[in-house]
């Protein structure tokens, strides 16, 4: 099972914006924190408040927030929104699958149930476990929240 960059960067957006304590942030901001690509970060932000988990605001003040609350994101229908192909192997494709053995073999019904269990553990999360606890997450992302040490 191995998630796409997409989703991937989906969530990355979701922990920010969960661990930065006010304010919008920025398609730049992230990207840069992270070290990727801001135009990958457009489309997702975009998916993201389309699926309505983000606010935008446009203008020179702009950005996005969070409008849900973490524990309200859950992280397995998150992934299954995000995420645009589970096919594992080609007798999963609904059209142009060549595999002679789809008729005969059990391999695609063991897989089929092994992606159902690996999503059914994702559903057992939200956003909110991710985060927890908070502030080395938020300190790796120069959030500004103050070191524990004296």
């Amino acid at each position: 099972m191995r998630l796409t960059r997409y989703t991937d960067y989906g969530l990355r957006i979701l922990i920010y914006l969960s661990l930065k304590p006010d304010g919008l942030s920025t398609v730049p901001e992230i990207a840069g924190c992270y070290g990727i690509s801001e135009h990958h970060l457009t489309k997702i932000v975009g998916e993201l408040a389309h699926l309505g988990h983000i606010r935008t605001v446009r203008g020179r003040n702009g950005g996005f927030e969070l409008i849900q609350k973490p524990q309200e994101i859950n992280i397995g229908r998150l992934v299954r929104a995000l995420e645009d192909n589970f096919d594992l192997v080609e007798c999963f494709q609904a059209s142009g699958n060549t595999c002679p053995l789809t008729a005969c073999c059990p391999l695609g019904g063991i897989l089929g149930e092994a992606m159902n269990a690996f999503l059914l553990v994702l559903e057992r999360y939200t956003l909110a476990d991710i985060i927890v606890p908070a502030s080395p997450m938020a300190r790796a992302l120069n959030l500004g929240v103050p070191s524990l040490s004296p």
